[in-house]
């Protein structure tokens, strides 16, 4: 077989699931419910989220929180301080790509 195959985890309760983490990319699937969200830090690379369900409310830097809705993909900039959270009533669902991969000292 050529190809390698990542399965997601098909849930409704809260997850931070590294699918993948390679030299090339780290590529991570979060699902919050209602309420929670991830530790205020700084983007270790550049990231991209793409909301697949739900509303992501972002905070970025010193910004007031902004929301993103289902189709939605942000690019967030290396060293830029975040806060994802779930805000809404709502499932909410997304993808995280890291590129490139973060380095591991």
């Amino acid at each position: 077989m050529i190809e390698k195959i990542y399965n997601l985890k098909m849930t409704d309760e809260d997850i931070v699931e590294k699918v993948i983490a390679d030299d090339y990319i780290h590529y991570n699937h979060m699902v919050l419910t209602k309420g929670n969200s991830l530790p205020v830090h700084n983007a270790n690379s550049n990231v991209y989220m793409t909301v697949l369900r739900g509303t992501l409310s972002l905070d970025l830097e010193d910004q007031k929180t902004h929301a993103y809705t289902a189709g939605t993909i942000i690019n967030i900039p290396k060293g830029t301080k975040m806060h994802p959270q779930n805000l809404n009533d709502e499932i909410l669902e997304f993808i995280v790509i890291k590129a490139p991969a973060p380095k591991h000292k």
